[in-house]
């Protein structure tokens, strides 16, 4: 790489739970996404990405150090896991700093403690009103206690990870996804022109409360969106009890409850791909935009009551399957593919990034590099996306799950069931197919590239030849490292925190 290449910005743009199929980019006629169809049209557009552990914590800790969740630690949230650490060797934002670059992040990092930089030179935090310490209070709350100008409350007495969707009711102004770009502009206008820059920009949107702001929200309530899809399988979260619990992750809610929540969804979309326009002008503005790499991804998707089922820490394709957009500053863009159909993860967004500025990738990294990808160029890649979540809302929930994006294998440890869907007849996952003769050889297959995948873990999921159910939470080694690691101020914090981690880590 030329000195010139390794001097390109990077602005890394992250959506929080956002589902890989409401972009007009994949496919979706409904949803309006003009800006990242723009950066989608000018890059490569990847349209088997799914993530390795689908949650904030663990989503988060592949993304930052191109690392899979088993090296991580992180494995999930819930049962037998807490939250990040800091002591990571290597992460995107601290190589970039150690080759010059100044690195900000700007809207939820979701990192512990909350206030750790984790190779940032500097964060401006919406933490959605997550408190892991008592004195903490995110940048985005104080910033809007101090503009609001009545007596309004940022949650909007809705549950974080409710389901109701209805009109933000505070004024527009004082939404995040306003603040997320109004603070990233402020950046690129405050910054050392001297030195090249990293910036994430992180919206903690379309993740809930459904709390589009009034025009988005009634653009979608008026228009016939996409119904929740019902697998013949899913009569295990047909649960109309649940209905009264506005937290539910899983239940039978009614179509129009559905529907309010997903123009909630699809109007935080529109409204952040507006707010990314605000920053693409910015760049362009101060001459800035065809020396950028730009990168678009989520953390996870979102069901939104496909199957009964709410939020994400599934295998299947609504909480799993995430865009992933990547376009190369102008002079690298020559015979750039518009798509590719590789599985990638985002374990691969650091090891890319750091290919294209022509840094060393640490041995660390798990992932690799997408750029030979967007160049069409021939290069070993996975077969298999492999991805996992330990339990968090069932047990029974907990799951392990192999898709090349045409197939996809899940097992669920703690009971022993497997489900087999065929993607490319059945994109919605209507029908499982494990009983299927036809399809008996495809799953013993996939069988085996799962123990295959988990064996050299020795962690009693396998014995090398068949998988093991488990009735107790697997917990990586290194996870354990990472917690007895963390400096004493930060161990008592974390234990007042997840008192049930207090007697792992002495």
């Amino acid at each position: 790489m030329t000195e010139k290449k390794s001097r390109y910005n990077v602005l890394l743009l992250v959506t929080d739970q956002h589902r890989f199929d409401v972009l007009g980019c994949m496919g979706n006629s409904i949803v309006e996404t003009p800006n990242l169809d723009r950066i989608a049209a000018e890059g490569t557009l990847f349209r088997h990405a799914y993530t390795a552990c689908p949650s904030c914590v663990p989503a988060r800790a592949c993304l930052l150090t191109g690392m899979d969740q088993w090296h991580t630690g992180i494995l999930g949230m819930g049962e037998g896991q807490g939250d990040m650490g800091t002591n990571f060797e290597h992460t995107l934002p601290g190589e970039l700093a150690k080759a010059g670059y100044y690195c900000k992040g700007v809207g939820k990092m979701h990192f512990f403690p909350q206030r750790a930089l984790n190779g940032f030179h500097h964060i401006e935090l919406d933490e959605s009103r997550r408190r892991q310490d008592p004195d903490f209070c995110s940048d985005y709350e104080q910033w809007f206690h101090v503009h609001k100008d009545g007596n309004y409350s940022m949650s909007d007495g809705r549950d974080w990870n409710g389901w109701e969707g209805r009109p933000y009711d505070n004024p527009d102004f004082l939404h995040p996804n306003f603040w997320t770009v109004d603070r990233s502009i402020r950046f690129l206008k405050d910054r050392d022109r001297g030195r090249p820059f990293f910036l994430k920009t992180s919206f903690a949107r379309p993740h809930s409360p459904y709390d589009a702001i009034p025009q988005y929200f009634e653009k979608y309530d008026r228009r016939k969106l996409p119904e929740a899809v019902v697998g013949e399988w899913a009569e295990i979260h047909d649960d109309p009890k649940q209905t009264a619990n506005p937290a539910a992750w899983h239940g039978t809610m009614s179509k129009e409850q559905i529907h309010k929540a997903r123009a909630g969804y699809y109007g935080n979309v529109e409204h952040i791909d507006h707010e990314i326009g605000r920053l693409l002008d910015e760049l362009e503005r101060q001459g800035l935009l065809d020396d950028t790499l730009i990168i678009f991804t989520a953390d996870h998707g979102d069901m939104l009551g496909d199957h009964h089922m709410w939020r994400k820490t599934y295998a299947y394709e609504g909480s799993a399957h995430i865009p992933m957009l990547l376009r190369l500053p102008k002079g690298l863009r020559n015979n750039v593919v518009a798509e590719s159909d590789k599985p990638v993860m985002l374990r691969d967004v650091m090891p890319t990034v750091l290919d294209i500025l022509g840094l060393k990738i640490p041995d660390s990294v798990d992932g690799s590099s997408m750029l030979p990808l967007t160049l069409g160029k021939d290069c070993e890649w996975r077969d298999f996306a492999h991805g996992e979540h330990c339990s968090c809302y069932s047990p029974e929930e907990e799951m392990q799950y192999l898709t090349d994006g045409k197939i996809k294998y899940i097992w669920f440890p703690r009971t022993g069931r497997e489900q087999l869907f065929d993607l490319r007849t059945d994109p919605h996952e209507l029908t499982d197919l494990t009983g299927a003769p036809d399809y008996a050889a495809i799953i013993a297959e996939m069988r085996l590239r799962l123990v295959a995948e988990l064996a050299p873990r020795q962690c009693g999921l396998t014995n090398g030849d068949k998988l093991i159910i488990q009735r107790k939470p697997i917990v990586s080694p290194n996870y354990m490292k990472r917690l007895r690691g963390m400096p004493e101020a930060d161990k008592r914090t974390f234990c007042m925190y997840r008192p049930d981690f207090s007697t792992l880590i002495e």
